[in-house]
C-alpha cells in the first residue's frame, strides 16, 4: 500500500499566511475554556477561518482561495464585548494585504506537506461587527480574504 501524498489546502494556506500576521492565535475553530472556564486566548484574541470558495485556475496550479476571516475578542468576568481588540485584529489581516513587499510569501505548512507560496492577498469587503453574541465575544468579521497561491515545488 502506498502512502498518500499529502498537498496543501486552502484551509492550511490561510491558516499558515494569518499566522504571520497576528501569530499563533489562528485556527478554524476558537479554542475551549479551560476546565476552570479561562480562556488561554483573552489577552491578545483569536482568529478563525472558514472557506467560502474560489477559484483554482484551469490550467495552472495557481488557486484563488476566499476565506472567511472572524476576528475574536473576550473580556473574562465582563459582559462588556472588547470591540476595539477584536477590530485590531481586523485591521492587521486588512494592512497585510496592503504590505506589498512582503507578498509574494512563502509558507511553511505542517509536517508532511509541502510549502506553498502567497502570491497575493486582498480582501473583499470592509470588516464589520457582529453584535450580540450570547457569550459576550467581540466579534468582526471579514467577509472575503482572497489568498493567490501555488504549492511551491520541492
Amino acid at each position: 500500500m502506498t502512502t498518500p501524498v499529502l498537498r496543501a489546502t486552502p484551509e492550511l494556506v490561510a491558516i499558515a499566511w494569518l499566522k504571520t500576521v497576528v501569530g499563533d492565535r489562528v485556527s478554524t475553530t476558537l479554542p475551549k475554556p479551560g476546565t476552570d472556564g479561562s480562556l488561554s486566548w483573552a489577552g491578545g484574541g483569536f482568529v478563525t477561518v472558514t472557506i467560502v470558495g474560489g477559484t483554482p485556475n484551469l490550467y495552472t496550479p495557481l488557486r484563488e482561495s476566499a476565506i472567511g476571516v472572524d476576528c475574536w475578542a473576550a473580556n473574562p468576568g465582563s459582559q462588556k464585548p472588547p470591540w476595539n481588540k477584536a477590530a485590531v485584529l481586523a485591521e492587521a489581516v486588512q494592512a497585510a494585504c496592503y504590505n506589498h513587499p512582503a507578498i509574494p510569501q512563502a509558507l511553511t505548512l505542517p509536517d508532511g506537506y509541502p510549502q506553498a507560496r502567497v502570491m497575493s492577498a486582498y480582501t473583499t469587503g470592509e470588516h464589520r461587527r457582529i453584535p450580540d453574541d450570547p457569550s459576550s465575544y467581540a466579534r468582526y468579521s471579514i467577509p472575503g480574504l482572497v489568498l493567490a497561491w501555488t504549492e511551491a515545488p520541492a
